[in-house]
């Protein structure tokens, strides 16, 4: 049975992290993330994008309020080789980031879209 489900599962295609404004978020990700844009749908109010790996992000408006709970949410955690220096380039871009917490494999710190939704960056130690 085991094996039946690890044949169909074949990892993960997108996270969709909700938004309150479609074109206000779909800016933001490509300005201040500099991702691109893959498929959009604007009567869907969503678009994902280009996350230079092989999982996508795609940002998907919504009426409902956002709620976020940095102590509960779920959130993508990007990859990246210099913490410091994407966290320093972030907030010169004008983004909301925490600051970096180090520990013996890693280096990362949380940061946030125009909702407050959590994202986090991570350098792993060699």
């Amino acid at each position: 049975m085991q094996n039946a489900i690890n044949n169909l599962l074949q990892g993960i295609d997108t996270v969709i992290i909700r938004v309150s404004s479609f074109t206000v978020s779909k800016e933001w990700y490509m300005e201040k993330l500099g991702f691109s844009v893959l498929f959009e749908d604007a009567n869907m109010q969503l678009a994902v994008l280009d996350t230079q790996s092989g999982v996508s992000l795609t940002i998907w408006g919504t009426q409902q309020a956002i709620v976020v709970n940095k102590d509960t949410a779920s959130y993508p955690i990007f990859k990246t080789p210099d913490a410091a220096a994407l966290r320093q380039e972030l907030v010169n871009r004008g983004v909301k980031a925490d600051e970096i917490i180090e520990d013996a494999y890693t280096k990362y710190f949380m940061f946030y879209d125009p909702d407050g939704n959590v994202l986090e960056a991570c350098q792993v130690h060699d």
